[in-house]
């Protein structure tokens, strides 16, 4: 099966299933705490479960290297249809797991495995997707393609948080602790299923079955990524950190920090409608850089978050919804752009051969230890200083230093054929 319609279907579906458990996870994270973590300190549980939601992120890498090999080892096919299996199975069983007060120390251990094993499916399903669809992209189409991971992952995230919603208002908050928080972890089995059929459908890439006509499949695909594109990796890396960085202030910290100075309920909802304006620039983004390239998109995308980051944070503080909506809504312009040139510019920096191994390594190096860590960071900063804009100038240094390294370093991919060898060579004017 190789129908535009059907590969972009059953490509979207395990990186929706991804974002959708991010947020859900998030969401619930209060009454996580209290199911699996009774300590009778409530801060000391939500600590708890908030650490547990961080070990995802620790094994990002590995699971990058792992399923990045599969991919340039067995296809990328096999990478996508393994990482939706473990995505949405560990989901899955998240929500069936028994509480602490059933089976006691098993019940936090059995969370965090599934919580390890999530990381690791995570790995590699991001950049898996996104040479997928990039490899069976008409040429001048790639990032447009692209984008489409960016923007599922934004609906994901609405999606996620306002299941979570939806069942707290519904149900009583002791209805909700005892099993209103499984149901929307149970949602991953059928996302999953469908994910699972319509990935094991599709044909391997085109760019793929030549490669492997060819003979040139590499035997040890990490080994000879970090030996041949010690280079590609390390620009590969800087170019996920800032994306991450950015994605998880959108996502999480921006959410908290209006819910320190308003109600939670409304910090959600204005969440979730500059997370749809987000979703909705993506498209914009990727169609913008197959006509002007990659390069004046993701440079302009890392310099303009150095200079709102004060402002936008200065908005979203503020305590009114309508002031922290426009402050999310700036932020997610240039965020926009940095989500999908991770998308495409990462599969095009390296040759067919290594590329799922390269772009699923640099990027969960990134996005794992270095952006998943970020709203943590930011918080601490603010805690730490006593002053609401310590976040915004750590996310401002980050931009500011990856913009230039992008503006010296990143050569303009978008016209590179996705079969040939690719190298770094630093841009010249």
């Amino acid at each position: 099966m190789r129908s535009p319609s059907a590969v972009v279907a059953a490509t979207l579906v395990g990186n929706f299933t991804e974002w959708f458990d991010f947020a859900v996870y998030g969401a619930v994270a209060v009454t996580l705490g209290r199911v699996f973590f009774p300590t009778g300190d409530s801060v000391a549980s939500l600590l708890a479960s908030l650490a547990v939601f961080g070990i995802a992120f620790v094994f990002r890498p590995l699971g990058g290297a792992l399923l990045g090999s599969l991919g340039d080892r067995r296809g990328r096919r096999v990478a996508l249809s393994t990482a939706v299996i473990g995505i949405s199975g560990a989901t899955t069983l998240i929500g069936l797991l028994p509480s602490y007060a059933a089976i006691g120390f098993w019940a936090p251990l059995l969370l965090v495995l599934l919580r390890c094993v999530q990381g690791l499916s995570a790995g590699g399903e991001w950049t898996s997707a996104s040479a997928f669809l990039a490899e069976y992209a008409p040429p001048g189409r790639r990032g447009f393609r692209a984008s489409l991971i960016s923007a599922s992952g934004g609906l994901a995230i609405v999606a996620g948080t306002g299941s979570v919603l939806l069942l707290e208002n519904l149900l009583t908050p002791a209805q909700m602790q005892s099993w209103g928080w499984r149901l929307p972890f149970l949602l991953a089995a059928p996302l999953g299923l469908i994910g699972l059929y319509l990935r094991l459908r599709l044909d391997e890439t085109p760019v793929y079955r030549s490669l492997r006509a060819r003979d040139e499949v590499a035997a040890t695909p990490v080994r000879t990524a970090l030996r041949t594109e010690r280079r590609t990796l390390v620009l590969a890396f800087a170019c996920a950190a800032v994306t991450g960085v950015g994605f998880y202030y959108l996502a999480t910290y921006f959410t908290n920090a209006m819910s320190a100075t308003g109600d939670r309920t409304a910090s959600l909802a204005v969440s979730s409608i500059a997370l749809l304006f987000y979703a909705a620039i993506c498209p914009v983004a990727g169609w913008v850089s197959d006509r002007a390239g990659r390069r004046p998109v993701y440079v302009g995308g890392a310099l303009a978050h150095a200079v709102l980051a004060v402002p936008v944070l200065l908005l979203v503080g503020s305590g009114s919804p309508g002031l922290a909506l426009l402050g999310m809504c700036l932020f997610a312009v240039p965020q926009a752009c940095l989500n999908v040139m991770s998308s495409i510019v990462l599969v095009e920096l390296f040759p067919a051969r290594t590329r799922s191994s390269g772009s699923a390594l640099a990027y969960s190096l990134g996005v794992g230890p270095i952006a998943g860590t970020a709203p943590l960071v930011a918080a601490a900063l603010a805690a730490a200083t006593g002053s609401p804009l310590a976040p915004a100038l750590y996310l401002a240094v980050i931009a500011a230093a990856v913009g230039l390294v992008l503006a010296r370093k990143l050569p303009e991919t978008s016209a590179r054929p996705l079969g040939e060898p690719a190298a770094v060579t630093a841009h010249t004017a």
